[in-house]
């Protein structure tokens, strides 16, 4: 579980936008493929809403192999050498496409 402040409200839950207030980074990993991804919260936020890192396991497929169960995630705060060793994904923009379908009648 996160490390959370002292007086935090019991059953309130701990979401992205608090774990990035906190200074933590998000790591999923593929047990599959054995690859393992660090997000910032905020970025992960943008893209699948303000959730909770359980969420973010049911919602989070692999770019590799495109699996769903192998994954896990987890939140954390970084070491100093973590700091500086660890590649982050970062978000370089959202594209919606619009897509026609026709039906023949």
């Amino acid at each position: 579980m996160p490390e959370q402040p002292e007086k935090w409200p019991r059953g309130a839950p701990w979401t992205l936008t608090h774990a990035h207030d906190a200074g933590q980074v998000a790591g999923i990993r593929c047990a599959k493929c054995n690859i393992t991804r660090y997000y910032k919260p905020l970025e992960l936020r943008e893209v699948i809403g303000n959730i909770t890192i359980e969420e973010v396991r049911d919602k989070a497929r692999c770019q590799k192999c495109g699996s769903r169960e192998w994954i896990s995630a987890q939140l954390f705060n970084t070491t100093g050498e973590q700091a500086h060793t660890i590649r982050f994904r970062r978000l370089v923009e959202i594209r919606w496409e619009k897509r026609v379908i026709w039906r023949d009648e």
